[in-house]
């Protein structure tokens, strides 16, 4: 729609029909510049995006100077209306300009516990529901009305297919004002905008001669060709926040492009609008849908025939024309897809949505883009470790023997270190050896948010990391907190946040008497020390640290094992396996061994100790060889007794078996003490524990159950599963039968 020479371009926010109909409106109107909703003072980085080496998703970035946490988004897609007006205008030699607030007013307006912000639109509004709605998406409002889903279904259907479609962009503009009719009054902030914009606007006319060409959200239009006088507009900008902000790219994924995921002015299906543009004024646009639906169901090991494909490509133009639509939309292809393809299995459906309704695409930046330092040294060390970020999730095993594989791994550390999660260490097929990791790595948008976050601890990842670290350091108020982050740090290769970490946890050491963050900290420090020879780390001044620290557990245990309550009892133990695994790996001098098992033992023969804990004490003694098998079957037996509470014999009984059920296959005498325990609790004590004996055998797999109810029952295991023979009289079966029930039990996991 044109007014004294000036051309307003209503556009839905990443709509490819916008997209597709603005770039063939520009293209005949031919303006001497385009103006484009957006902060005004990142106008100079627009050219940027006409780059060749700029792959879109990208997102406009930007950040207070002295508040780097504070950023801003204005993110762009291959089908956006504003990707595509400065593609035409830098091929045309048009002028190019952002007319909307600039970004510090933008960040003066956010509350004060809002950390990011993405785009204009994710604020405009004070109001809430449908009123917020219509303006964040006013042509999915109008989608919506007119019984459509997806709001370029209706743009398509009922402006670009239709075979008389009039002047689009004013039948827009006409819509909007009908949506903005009734309105008393709109937010400040979102006055102030179109205030800003119609000044620019005036501004533009004055610098200019020949036509202009408006681009911005279609809501906006009405209000921006209305008649205010400039006086009226500079007193809405009275006051307007003033920062000094900086401003760059940086990579957006796919999937954020995405209403769903929080961005006010996203669109519902990404890959779909991606779909529509890249397959724009083509014929077999549904045809080419299918396929790539058929290619993801096949990926995942579905078989899709070539007729099934054929079927539903039919039905979905059926139901395009039972719907009166030209052709068939995002909702059809859907609806035939179900019933064509997944058997009318919404909920396969649902397996694939994502990936084909997001996408999992990722942005590049051109290599001459003005980036955040963090950001520039992060694509810097991205490159060099030959390492592409990816939205989503792929698997990366690196051997830390070869160069390229430890600077991957210190990369990845690095970046966690500083919040940036880009990799995940997984135990999923994991090496029991110290030379291989596995990582699942998944690139995030907002990663890039944090690296700017993190810009007040240097300007590089390593300087950074360090910093970050050796603040958390000077936080860190136990013992063990301090012993994981010495660990992340020499696993970081940080040498400043080592040093200050390893300085730390001796003094803490020195004065630390609290037995649980004692044991806590010994897997840690082990974990260093058996990893130091891949990661080429000094390990000797910790050795001696880990020995230490040892020596005074082994000191508090038996004190620290008194008299506990259910809770803290668990704790206890769980560090204490934990610990205890740790020493065997690092295989310690034998003195050290001997004041470990010694703790123990002074644990089992206290009784004062919590049964649980002594339980536990105990499987650890006997695993050591410090317990024969038939001291440990009359310990069993007699702290299983009848004498004892049937309370202190269950606890007994978990810490002993707790993870080590395995034993009971092969040891005879630890076998004939559980069961004689079993068989002479009564009816309702047993009932009352069966949770707990499930719980200590559901470790066990179908096969070690089998093997384990073999060795119980001997020939009577090959008996059906599920038959429970009648007892025979034999007094066998009626000993060893509470063993089975409970084997039962807690492998199937029901009574």
């Amino acid at each position: 729609m044109t007014r004294d020479g000036i051309s307003y371009f209503g556009i839905r926010h990443h709509g490819p029909g916008s997209a597709e109909s603005l770039v063939k409106a520009l293209q005949e109107l031919q303006p001497v510049a385009v103006l484009i909703e957006g902060p005004t003072d990142a106008s100079p980085l627009l050219p940027l995006l006409a780059s060749q080496e700029m792959k879109p998703p990208v997102a406009l970035l930007c950040y207070p100077e002295d508040d780097p946490a504070a950023t801003s988004f204005w993110p762009f897609a291959e089908f956006s209306p504003e990707y595509q007006a400065p593609l035409w205008a830098v091929a045309n030699k048009a002028a190019l300009r952002f007319i909307d607030l600039p970004s510090a007013a933008r960040l003066a307006e956010k509350a004060p516990e809002s950390s990011t912000d993405t785009d204009a639109e994710a604020e405009i509004t004070e109001g809430q529901g449908e009123e917020a709605s219509r303006i964040h998406d006013p042509i999915g409002t109008l989608a919506r009305a007119a019984g459509y889903e997806d709001g370029e279904s209706w743009w398509s259907d009922i402006i670009e297919q239709n075979p008389e479609p009039g002047p689009i962009f004013a039948a827009i503009a006409d819509a909007m004002k009908t949506l903005r009719d009734g309105e008393t009054s709109i937010g400040k902030f979102e006055a102030m905008r179109e205030a800003h914009m119609r000044l620019e606007i005036a501004a533009a006319r004055k610098d200019f001669d020949g036509p202009l060409a408006v681009v911005c959200g279609a809501w906006h239009v009405p209000a921006l060709q209305a008649t205010h006088t400039q006086k009226s507009d500079q007193a809405l900008l009275k006051g307007i926040g003033r920062r000094k902000t900086m401003m760059t790219f940086a990579p957006w994924t796919g999937p954020r492009l995405a209403l769903g995921y929080g961005y006010g002015a996203g669109v519902v299906a990404p890959g779909w609008c991606k779909h529509l543009w890249q397959t724009r004024g083509q014929d077999d646009s549904s045809v080419l849908w299918l396929a790539r639906i058929a290619a993801v169901l096949r990926a995942k090991g579905h078989v899709i025939s070539t007729a099934s494909l054929i079927e539903a490509e039919r039905l979905a133009r059926a139901l395009a024309a039972i719907r009166e639509r030209p052709k068939p939309g995002f909702e059809e292809l859907r609806d035939a897809s179900i019933t064509a393809l997944f058997n009318g299995e919404a909920l396969l459906w649902k397996m694939v949505e994502a990936e084909l309704l997001l996408g999992c695409d990722v942005g590049e930046i051109p290599p001459d883009t003005p980036l955040a330092p963090l950001i520039d040294d992060l694509q810097r060390n991205q490159k060099a470790a030959r390492l592409k970020p990816e939205a989503l999730e792929r698997e990366l095993s690196i051997d830390l023997r070869s160069e390229s594989g430890l600077f991957r791994s210190t990369l990845l550390h690095r970046l966690n270190v500083l919040g940036v999660n880009w990799g995940s260490l997984t135990d999923v097929g994991r090496s029991r050896g110290t030379f291989r990791e596995r990582w699942m790595l998944a690139w995030q948008p907002e990663y890039a948010v944090r690296l700017v976050e993190n810009l007040i601890y240097g300007p590089t990842i390593e300087k950074a990391a360090n910093g970050r670290l050796v603040q958390m350091i000077g936080a860190a108020a136990t013992l063990d907190a301090l012993a994981a982050l010495v660990q992340s740090a020499i696993t970081a290769a940080l040498s400043e946040a080592s040093a200050a970490g390893l300085a730390a946890l001796e003094e803490k050491a020195a004065v630390s008497s609290e037995c649980l963050e004692i044991l806590a900290s010994v897997r840690p420090l082990a974990d260093i020390i058996r990893y130091g020879e891949a990661r080429k780390t000094e390990t000797d001044r910790l050795a001696d640290l880990l020995e230490r620290l040892i020596i005074e557990g082994s000191i508090a245990l038996p004190y620290a094992a008194r008299d506990l309550d259910a809770q803290a009892a668990a704790a206890l133990m769980g560090a204490l396996r934990k610990a205890d695994e740790a020493i065997r790996l690092v295989e310690p001098d034998e003195h050290v061994l001997d004041a470990w098992r010694g703790g123990l033992a002074a644990v089992l023969d206290s009784s004062r100790s919590t049964a649980l804990v002594a339980g536990c004490a105990a499987h650890l003694l006997y695993e050591a060889g410090r317990l024969s098998a038939e001291t440990t079957a009359d310990l069993l037996a007699r702290r299983l007794s009848p004498g004892t509470p049937v309370v202190d014999a269950a606890a007994f009984f978990e810490g002993f078996f707790s993870g080590a059920g395995q034993r009971l296959i092969y040891d005879e005498g630890l076998r004939g003490a559980v069961d004689a325990w079993l068989a002479s609790l009564d009816e309702e004590a047993f009932v009352a524990h069966l949770p707990l004996l499930r719980r200590v055998f559901s470790n066990l797999d179908s096969m070690e159950r089998r093997r384990l109810i073999e060795a119980v029952l001997g020939r009577r295991a090959s008996l059906p599963a599920g038959l429970t023979p009648a007892p025979d009289g034999g007094e066998a079966w009626r000993r060893h039968f509470g063993l089975l029930r409970n084997l039962i039990a807690g492998g199937a996991g029901h009574g």
